[in-house]
């Protein structure tokens, strides 16, 4: 993206907590159930843009991502330009990592899975199974937990959503106060994350724009950048 937009705007990337080189300090199994707070996430990066000497900025996320991004909006709006998300899981995460980061027992149980080499794998293909994941996704998560490693970091991932949820009547208010130029981008074959998952925020919003990519949930690439670009220059 940096090659289309790199005249006009100074990217900044941060990983997703315990996703590659991200960790905290502490990574205790305590400590991350504690989880972080939306206002403790913004509190990190007000902390960044005054080290950074950034007054306004533009948020931009993807997936998983789009619970950062989208908790910047609710928390930061006055300071935001752009605000776009794509493929935006914050709008309907699903009923299993709802389950699995909110509820209790559902984060025990992945918990349990999460340090067993063949339970999760077994989970996976049971649901799979059942068809409550296509394929693609099912691919997708094989990644995610190859090895012991990586399905801590899953179970972690998850479980630090637990206060995460986006306030959709507080998000449509901070936008639309503020005048925040929204984007969304959609898969056209993302059958997690279709278009009709935007529609309780869309088309109350006076400034929204979206874009529909002939992709599947994979959507990250040289197609995105172009058309995000023509809307942004």
């Amino acid at each position: 993206m940096e090659a289309q937009l790199g005249s006009k705007y100074t990217f900044y990337g941060f990983d997703l907590f315990f996703h590659k080189e991200t960790k905290l300090v502490d990574q205790s199994l305590d400590h991350i159930k504690r989880g972080i707070s939306k206002k403790e996430l913004a509190g990190l990066f007000t902390q960044f843009c005054a080290h950074e000497n950034i007054e306004k900025f533009s948020v931009i996320g993807y997936s998983m991502g789009t619970h950062y991004a989208t908790i910047m909006a609710e928390e930061l709006a006055h300071r935001i330009n752009e605000y776009i998300v794509a493929a935006p899981s914050a709008f309907k995460p699903g009923v299993l990592v709802r389950f699995f980061s909110t509820n209790k027992f559902g984060n025990k149980i992945l918990e349990k899975l999460a340090f067993s080499d063949k339970a999760i794998l077994h989970f996976l293909s049971f649901y799979r199974k059942l068809n409550l994941i296509d394929s693609k996704n099912h691919e997708i998560l094989l990644k995610e937990i190859g090895t012991r490693e990586l399905r801590f970091n899953f179970y972690a991932s998850l479980t630090y959503l637990r206060f995460l949820d986006t306030d959709p009547r507080r998000l449509e208010q901070e936008l639309q106060q503020h005048q925040v130029k929204s984007i969304f981008v959609f898969g056209k074959r993302d059958k997690m994350y279709p278009v009709k998952i935007g529609n309780f925020l869309i088309p109350k919003l006076k400034s929204a724009e979206v874009i529909v990519l002939d992709e599947n949930h994979e959507l990250i690439n040289k197609n995105f950048a172009d058309k995000l670009s023509a809307i942004l220059i």
